[in-house]
């Protein structure tokens, strides 16, 4: 069986990554969202081992102790970390996996995974942007201010990716994305394993022939 391709995908806050990852995993067999475990409280309509891994603080600082981790942050005083056993097992089973993490997870996850195919999600623009951001009209001005200025922080790693997808038009953007994971699956490396025996059968001599 071939090996999966681990897919880095990220993204600032407001630039349709989950919408587009989301879409493609519909549309898509064979790939998957790498389910993250996390510290924080589980919200209304969340569900364990769906949208997280909830667990408490004791037990992620064991995981992280242990090596258990891709990578790993604290963010607003929760952990978040991605599961080095989780994604492994279903790359060993054949299966695409997607890690939708930032450019300090990506960074980590690189030095582990070379392999690993990196893909950033641009805005069309920082008015389009900044418009997604302060679109559910419930935030104060200094809340998006600060949204606006971690999104361009997060943008400045762009050039650490290995492709780049700009979210315009959410269909084309989708498209795009799309034809990156189909292009990976086809290439040399990646069919000549999956096609072993077919490869063996078209090339293997005649009988009677020189």
């Amino acid at each position: 069986m071939s090996q999966g391709t681990l897919f880095i995908v990220s993204a600032p806050s407001g630039a349709g990554k989950t919408s587009l990852v989301r879409e493609l995993i519909e549309r898509l067999d064979g790939i998957q969202v790498s389910v993250s475990h996390t510290t924080r409280k589980m919200r209304d309509g969340e569900v364990d081992g769906v949208n997280y891994h909830f667990t408490d603080v004791a037990g992620f600082e064991a995981m992280i102790e242990r090596g258990d981790f891709f990578e790993y942050a604290s963010v607003f005083d929760n952990y978040y970390g991605t599961s080095r056993q989780a994604a492994q097992t279903l790359l060993a089973a054949g299966q695409d996996v997607i890690l939708e993490i930032d450019w300090q997870g990506a960074q980590q996850v690189r030095e582990q995974m070379p392999g690993a195919v990196s893909i950033f999600i641009l805005p069309p623009s920082r008015a389009e942007l900044e418009r997604r951001l302060s679109s559910r009209g419930t935030d104060e001005h200094a809340v998006i201010a600060r949204r606006m200025r971690d999104a361009i922080s997060e943008m400045s790693h762009f050039d650490e990716y290995d492709y780049l997808v700009i979210n315009d038009d959410f269909t084309t953007a989708l498209s795009e994305l799309e034809s990156l994971v189909i292009s990976r699956r086809l290439t040399q490396a990646t069919m000549s394993q999956r096609h072993a025996p077919l490869l063996e059968a078209l090339l293997s001599q005649a009988p009677g022939v020189e």
